[in-house]
């Protein structure tokens, strides 16, 4: 069993996880990072303040206000239009490796989500759900906007995923790993597709690890 809390996470950890199946738990003290983020944004929320991302549209429509009935449209809408990613899908190895990377990230407590996002990024993980995620159409600099699109969408029931060895629509996905499709919350969207977990080379890394090992070795 493997343990994230966002600072001490390694190399090891990342191709134990992807390659063999390593279960994952996230650290309490990291747990309690992630609470304490939410409830401050949740007073944001709260406030009404125009805060980016969260009462307010994305890049151009920065300034543009977010009604309270629409803010969980939003988050949902931000996957929904940036799951366009083409071509093949990522291997089984590095979905689990973006995964990983991406609840790491979060639970460093840093993005104001629940902690029921990070945790069920780790179900994804240890009962075996992995996002079909298309290896083609990532925005670069800022971010790995559409292969996380179509990871989060599978945490709300959308999308398609590889359970066993069938690829199911993600509503029977996750029946099928006994998981129930989250609702996103503020910030929520923004957060999960806002980061560079499915980059090339933290990709490289992960397929160069063993190869490292044995020339170490001699």
């Amino acid at each position: 069993m493997r343990s994230i809390d966002g600072r001490s996470l390694d190399l090891d950890d990342v191709v134990a996880v992807a390659r063999t199946g390593e279960s994952v738990r996230l650290a309490p003290a990291a747990a309690k990072r992630v609470d304490a983020s939410r409830r401050a944004l949740e007073k944001v929320v709260a406030k009404g303040t125009l805060a980016y991302g969260i009462k307010t549209g994305f890049g151009e429509l920065a300034n543009v206000a977010i009604s309270d009935a629409d803010v969980r449209a939003l988050q949902l809408n931000l996957l929904r239009s940036h799951s366009i990613g083409q071509g093949p899908p990522l291997r089984r190895d590095e979905v689990r490796a973006a995964i990983l990377l991406r609840a790491n990230t979060l639970a460093m407590g840093y993005s104001g989500v629940r902690r029921v996002l990070v945790t069920r990024l780790l179900d994804f993980l240890n009962r075996g759900v992995h996002p079909m995620i298309p290896s083609r159409g990532s925005l670069g600099a800022s971010g790995d906007l559409a292969p996380l699109a179509h990871l989060g969408l599978v945490l709300v029931g959308e999308g398609e995923a590889e359970v066993g060895e069938r690829v199911l629509p993600g509503k029977k996905a996750l029946a099928r790993a006994r998981l129930a499709p989250l609702t996103l919350q503020a910030k929520e969207g923004l957060a999960i597709i806002n980061g560079t977990a499915v980059n090339g080379k933290a990709a490289d890394r992960v397929h160069a690890a063993p190869v490292a090992k044995r020339t170490a070795r001699r």
